[in-house]
């Protein structure tokens, strides 16, 4: 069993000179929510797809999702990433309105930023980083990756993807296929998703097709990403779980592909 130090320590405010290790809070679920800001991402669009986590961590839905678990809590952090990720929001325990109300006015309250590049693996890496200081331990880990391009940076994806599933955690995928002509996206990034990044015991993903999207799709990959197996036990979602185009052979390279020439022109 993973014995980390409680946030109190790791912050440096219990009284004493002489660190206390706890064991771990027990939850129904570690999720990170690991989200693009890369520069392919109009700051509006930045702008939209944040305002989709903060009102889905208002809504009533997810929190009867949240209080179905055995626990009835779930620990939760939101990490931003292009080129490198960074930990803007840290592990918060969800464990009712009044906690999830907390955690989207924490998010909501952090600045817009923009970072080069887009690493899926090293944002892989770096979650797994997050699960290991956790000061949580869950019933199941999830990392919910959206992203509007394919991999050009680090090493490549499907190399970080299993190392991420061979851990037991899961990579759910939330691909972001706006209309627009951009030189770093491809026509069919739900494939690449489904082919390159998702991977463990039930990974799905839901795309986003229209800026008009961001909040419902956000809420409803949330609340089957909280759900989990008991998404069965409860009334099933009107709204399908999405798979792409999983095939053999399926160029898992495109996005290095694309940067390399970029580079060579």
């Amino acid at each position: 069993m993973r014995l980390q130090c409680a946030l109190l320590t790791c912050f440096g405010i219990l009284a004493g000179s002489t660190p206390v290790q706890l064991s771990p809070a027990f939850v129904d679920l570690e999720l990170v929510l690991a989200v693009d800001v890369s520069y392919s991402m109009e700051i509006d669009e930045q702008r939209l797809q944040r305002q989709g986590y903060v009102n889905a961590f208002l809504q009533p839905e997810l929190f009867r999702a949240v209080q179905s678990g055995p626990f009835g809590r779930i620990a939760v952090t939101y990490v931003e990433w292009g080129g490198s990720a960074i930990q803007t929001v840290p592990w918060t325990l969800v464990d009712g309105p009044g906690a999830a109300v907390q955690f989207a006015e924490m998010l909501r309250r952090q600045p817009l930023r923009r970072i080069s590049f887009t690493s899926i693996s090293n944002t892989l890496a770096f979650s797994r980083k997050l699960f290991q200081l956790s000061p949580f331990q869950g019933m199941r880990r999830v990392i919910d990756i959206s992203g509007d391009g394919p991999n050009n940076a680090g090493v490549p994806a499907p190399v970080s993807r299993n190392s991420t599933v061979a851990q037991g955690i899961v990579i759910d995928g939330l691909p972001i296929m706006l209309a627009r002509r951009d030189s770093a996206s491809i026509p069919d990034l739900d494939a690449y998703y489904e082919n390159c990044v998702i991977g463990g015991d039930g990974a799905f993903l839901l795309k986003v097709s229209t800026v008009d999207e961001f909040a419902e799709t956000i809420l409803r990959k949330l609340i089957v990403e909280i759900l989990g197996t008991n998404v069965s036990d409860l009334q099933r979602p009107a709204w399908p779980l999405q798979r792409a185009d999983a095939r053999a052979g399926y160029n898992c390279f495109i996005g290095e592909e694309m940067q390399e020439r970029r580079i060579g022109q």
